[in-house]
């Protein structure tokens, strides 16, 4: 024997019947907080700023990451063409 109960209700009200807490004013606060440090720390993202993050502390770092995409591209000397 197969039985089937069909519930239809919103999440809201299946979370009040289970007795669960409503987290939504926890959520949106959370989500406001998160979209103001992603605004304040934002230029921190640009291009410009990664790069100059990036090659700051070492002056052959440019040369390196040319080299790592040679090789990678398999246009480095660590590969031969032939199999």
């Amino acid at each position: 024997m197969k039985v089937t109960i069909e519930i239809d209700c919103t999440p809201l009200e299946a979370r009040e019947f289970m007795g669960l807490p409503d987290v939504q004013p926890m959520q949106a606060a959370m989500m406001d907080k998160l979209q103001e440090k992603m605004m304040a720390n934002l230029d921190q993202f640009s291009p410009e700023t990664i790069l100059q993050n990036w090659f700051t502390f070492d002056p052959k770092m440019a040369e390196r990451f040319q080299n790592m995409f040679a090789n990678m591209a398999g246009l480095g000397t660590g590969r031969s063409s032939k199999k």
